[in-house]
């Protein structure tokens, strides 16, 4: 199977991101958060991604961040839910978001969803509630998210994204602030 891509943007249509990896061009299936956070073409980009074969052909599906993935492949265990609903469901609101609803019994943020009536949004609460350790996942959700932030702000000031990410990787992983990270990050760049 093919874990994630790396390659350079050619085209950003709706809900499509055309993606060339060693001369070889993919149509990648993405939610509307993601294709609006994806850079303008020519960029070069890393989806995570999920590869979805069916009789009429073969269907790729791309995410930014392994979480997204890893919710998009939670929500296509329940019955009623395919491929294009679960991204529909991931372009409502962030994953820390839909986490919180699951944990505290909100449907109603998942019935916003294109393509999801009020009997699947029950569903989704009803069939996750017990698949997912709340706790644990809503801190490293948190973790991941402010360290796509610090990334993101990490290249803003004009470090590459490859050197930000490796600078972030050592960081004490007992630092949870999002400012102390990043201020520790760098650090480690400047001492390069």
């Amino acid at each position: 199977m093919i874990y994630a891509l790396e390659g350079k943007i050619m085209a950003k249509k709706s809900g499509l991101a055309i993606v060339e990896v060693g001369g070889i061009w993919f149509r990648v299936f993405v939610g509307a958060g993601t294709l609006e956070s994806l850079p303008p073409p020519g960029s070069v980009v890393k989806l995570f991604s999920y590869l979805r074969m069916r009789e009429d052909g073969i269907e790729l599906y791309g995410f930014l961040s392994e979480r997204e993935l890893s919710f998009f492949e939670l929500l296509n265990t329940i019955s009623g839910i395919g491929p294009k609903s679960a991204l529909n469901i991931l372009s409502i609101a962030k994953t820390e978001e839909l986490f919180a609803a699951i944990r505290e019994g909100r449907a109603d943020l998942f019935g916003k969803a294109s393509g999801v009536g009020k009997k699947t949004a029950d569903r989704i609460i009803l069939e996750l509630k017990n698949k997912v350790d709340f706790h644990e996942s809503a801190e490293m959700v948190k973790t991941m998210e402010s360290d796509e932030d610090i990334v993101e702000a990490l290249v803003a000031v004009g470090y590459s994204r490859v050197k930000a990410k490796e600078a972030l990787s050592k960081v004490d992983a007992g630092l949870k602030e999002s400012s102390g990270r990043f201020k520790a990050a760098m650090d480690m760049l400047k001492q390069q």
